[in-house]
C-alpha cells in the first residue's frame, strides 16, 4: 500500500527528514514512535503532499505508484486520508456539509446521521467544524470524516493527544472500525500508520510493526509493544544512545 525510499524532506530550507525508509502492506497498521519534534508529523505532511514540506530526495510510492510529485488533493483523491494532531476550526462550513462532500454521492441524510450517532456528535452536524470543539470533540470529528472518506491508507497524528480517558476508548473502538480490525487481515483494505510520543493508543489498537524516529531518521524496526515497553523503561535517550 505505501512505500517510502530514501525520502529526506526540507522545510523552508532546513532538513527535517534524512533517509526515511519504510513500506506498509494491505491492511497493516503500523506505528511511529518519537520524542517532540523528532520529524513523525513532518513525515505524515510529506506523505499527504503538503506544499511546505519540501520533498528532495527519494520517493512516496502508493499503491505502486509514484506520488512523489503529485499535489494534496490528487492524493487525498488516490485514497489518503489524514487526522491532524491539531486540525484548524473552519467556520462557515458545517460539519454536516464536510461530511456530505466527503461521502459524495453516498451523501444523504440517513449515513451522515448514522456516522454522527456512532462518534457521539449528532448535535455538532450544524456547527461549524472544529469551532469551540473540546479536545476529544475534535479528534472524534476527524475520525467520523475519515470514516465517512473510506481512504486505503489512514495517517494518524497522535489520535491520543489532548483526549481524556472517557474519549480514549470511543477513539480507539473508531480507530479500529476504520482500519477494519474486525475483519480478518486477509480481507482488510484499509493501511494504518500512527504516530505517538504517548504509545497510549496502543491499548486500544493493535499494530504490527514498531519504528523509533530520532533527529528526522528511523534508527530501529520491530514489536510495538516491545518497544513501548523499552522507551517506558529507559526513554528515548536510551534510543539515542543505540544510534550513538
Amino acid at each position: 500500500m505505501l512505500e517510502i525510499k530514501q525520502l529526506t524532506v526540507a522545510i523552508e530550507g532546513k532538513e527535517i527528514l534524512q533517509d526515511v525508509n519504510l513500506k506498509i502492506g494491505v491492511g497493516e497498521t503500523h506505528v511511529l514512535f518519537g520524542p517532540n519534534g523528532s520529524g513523525k508529523t513532518t513525515l505524515l505532511m510529506a506523505i499527504m503532499g503538503f506544499p511546505r514540506y519540501q520533498v528532495t530526495k527519494g520517493n512516496v510510492i502508493f499503491k505502486g505508484k509514484d506520488i512523489t510529485g503529485l499535489p494534496l488533493d490528487e492524493r487525498a483523491r488516490l485514497g489518503i486520508g489524514m487526522s491532524f494532531q491539531r486540525p484548524p476550526v473552519v467556520r462557515g462550513v458545517k460539519t454536516r456539509d464536510m461530511l456530505s462532500a466527503a461521502l459524495g454521492e453516498k451523501g444523504d441524510g440517513e449515513i451522515i446521521d448514522s456516522l454522527a450517532k456512532r462518534t457521539n456528535l449528532s448535535e455538532f452536524l450544524d456547527r461549524d467544524i472544529n469551532y469551540g470543539f473540546s479536545g476529544g470533540e475534535i479528534k472524534r470529528s476527524e475520525l467520523m470524516q475519515l470514516l465517512a472518506q473510506r481512504p486505503g491508507l489512514v495517517l494518524l497524528d497522535e489520535p491520543e493527544s489532548g483526549v481524556d480517558l472517557v474519549n480514549i476508548a470511543l477513539i480507539g473502538n473508531l480507530i479500529n472500525e476504520l482500519l477494519e480490525k474486525e475483519c480478518p487481515m486477509r480481507f482488510r483494505k484499509c493501511t494504518g500508520l500512527i504516530i505517538t510520543h504517548t504509545g497510549h493508543i496502543l491499548d486500544y489498537v493493535n499494530a504490527h510493526t514498531g519504528y523509533v524516529m530520532i533527529d528526522g531518521r528511523i534508527i530501529c524496526k520491530g514489536d510495538p509493544r516491545e518497544m513501548l515497553t523499552s522507551i517506558k523503561e529507559r526513554g528515548y535517550e536510551e534510543c539515542a544512545r543505540c544510534i550513538r
